[in-house]
């Protein structure tokens, strides 16, 4: 096996990560409105939050990608969505539940150009569309 299954393989762990993360929220609704009183209101707003962070997030994370590199960008993205992931567990308001899924809405945004460019540069074009697939399968996984 060489070096690049390798590098596919991380790129495959990091995207079912990151669809994990997104999907998360839903699976502890219950948990949430129980503990923090949350209403299905309070609830559009933490998920919203993400959605519109990410969605936004989307038009400037593949620029970062190409302007950092795709190394230290994923690296950077990954660090910081992780981070943003523990945050949840310090968060006591919607507000703070909020920001928490702004950070992390823009940070995850990242993975999908950067898991793009790192096939992109450890792929040759015959194996290329079969490594996306590979990659592609992580969010189906994740989510």
């Amino acid at each position: 096996m060489t070096f690049r299954w390798f590098i596919l393989a991380l790129v495959v762990s990091a995207t079912v990560i990151n669809y994990l993360d997104r999907q998360i929220i839903a699976l502890l609704k219950p948990v949430l409105e129980d503990e923090f009183g949350w209403s299905d209101r309070d609830y559009g707003h933490v998920v919203s939050a993400f959605q519109f962070a990410a969605a936004l997030a989307y038009l400037g994370v593949g620029w970062f990608i190409d302007r950092v590199g795709v190394r230290r960008g994923y690296a950077i993205s990954i660090a910081v969505w992780s981070a943003a992931a523990m945050a949840h567990a310090a968060a006591r308001s919607v507000a703070q539940f909020m920001t928490a899924r702004v950070v992390l809405g823009v940070a995850e945004a990242a993975n999908t150009p950067a898991a793009v460019k790192t096939i992109a540069l450890w792929f040759p074009v015959h194996e290329r569309a079969f490594a996306l697939g590979w990659m592609n399968s992580g969010s189906n996984l994740g989510a």
